[in-house]
């Protein structure tokens, strides 16, 4: 797993312009996240329209150098041979950090929430605002994934990683609801965060464009207009989405947890973090991928529009660190972020062959990285539910 310190493996260059997705429902005029409807429309699973004829293809056994990540012509059903063992190996790593929410014992948190004492009022804020972003950002990552990404993708060693990765959006989900449930919070306000408080808005708002792009079902890749507004989908939910916009609130938690306090919280996630990190890095890896077998695609006007793309989304999360942190708590302010983000953004977008945006910024927080590169077995048997029994997929060693 890449951490922050780990050497980046430089992105193939590649080459002429697009245009930007259709726009995207605003929340509150559609229902959040649904295709879009449309008489006789296909299947949300609609493999890609074919380039060869079906019959011809199945004439003959799939040969690993036939596979593509878009646009193949290779039976999606056939796992192996395996040309992407990166994907596979990804796969089998999510699968090895299986986790729960309930292995994870709250009683400390509910105990100092409901302290009138135990935290500050800045605290709770950080708390309910966190929660209230993140409960349905990682619904929209699943829906993400599969209404959209998933039936584009022709890969089946990829199309396994995403299988996964949907699975785990789903379990980060139940665990923000956990919290909540456990904490007693008003669950209107903390699941209407989305519609109700401008910051966390205006992030999603950001990003459903590039969801409704994908997921209309008229939309096929196979033109380079298409397969550019797919590449650009997939750069903003791994390098934006959850590269960027789920780092504030991680900081804020875990840096709860480092004071000692809500430590379940904090515990959760660190393992989401983890999760997040190896999402981040399989998307990255895919992109480049893709622009590997695509090179036409990357021309200097679309990569200009990422950088835009990138510049808008710093600018925005910093937003959310100003609303999330109006005052000092914790030892951290907003301003601090500034050159945190700033410092992510680079990474990204250097690891997709983007030059950095920031030059010469350097990383506030480095004990993030000890977070990323956690153990699950750490301190697991400090904090398990005893009557909750997980899979067998941990080590022990």
């Amino acid at each position: 797993m890449l951490n922050w310190d780990e050497e980046i493996t430089p992105a193939a260059s590649v080459a002429p312009g697009m245009a930007l997705p259709p726009g995207g429902a605003m929340l509150g005029t559609q229902p959040f996240l649904a295709p879009r409807a449309a008489e006789n429309a296909a299947p949300a699973f609609a493999a890609p329209k074919p380039q060869a004829p079906a019959q011809k293809m199945s004439e003959r056994r799939v040969n690993a150098a036939d596979k593509r990540i878009i646009n193949g012509q290779t039976d999606v059903n056939q796992l192996v041979p395996f040309k992407y063992k990166w994907a596979w190996e990804k796969y089998l790593a999510t699968c090895a950090n299986h986790w729960m929410p309930q292995e994870v014992n709250m009683t400390r948190d509910i105990a100092l929430w409901k302290d009138p004492n135990g935290l500050t009022e800045e605290e709770r804020r950080i708390v309910k605002r966190n929660l209230g972003f993140f409960v349905t950002a990682d619904s929209l990552a699943a829906n993400n994934i599969v209404l959209g990404t998933y039936r584009h993708i022709t890969a089946p060693e990829c199309r396994q990683f995403l299988l996964r990765q949907a699975f785990e959006e789903a379990i980060h989900t139940h665990a923000y609801q956990y919290i909540v449930e456990s904490l007693g919070l008003d669950e209107g306000e903390i699941f209407n965060a989305y519609h109700e408080v401008p910051a966390i808005r205006a992030k999603d708002e950001f990003l459903i464009p590039f969801i409704d792009a994908i997921m209309d079902p008229h939309f096929h890749t196979g033109t380079p207009e298409a397969d550019q507004t797919l590449l650009k989908s997939l750069i903003v939910f791994a390098c934006l989405m959850e590269g960027l916009f789920f780092y504030v609130g991680f900081t804020q938690i875990l840096a709860l947890g480092r004071q000692n306090k809500m430590t379940g919280a904090a515990e959760q996630y660190q393992y989401i973090l983890r999760d997040e990190s190896m999402h981040c890095n399989f998307g990255i890896d895919l992109i480049n991928q893709l622009k590997l077998e695509n090179p036409q695609l990357w021309t200097p006007a679309f990569k200009a529009e990422v950088k835009e793309l990138f510049l808008t989304a710093v600018e925005l999360e910093y937003r959310y660190a100003e609303d999330t942190m109006p005052r000092g708590v914790l030892g951290l302010n907003a301003s601090m972020f500034k050159g945190y983000l700033r410092y992510i953004a680079n990474r990204r977008a250097t690891q997709i062959g983007l030059e950095a945006l920031f030059p010469h910024e350097e990383n506030p927080f480095p004990w993030m990285s000890e977070m990323i590169d956690l153990k699950k077995e750490r301190n697991f048997f400090e904090t398990r539910v005893i009557e909750y029994q997980s899979g067998g997929a941990l080590s022990w060693d």
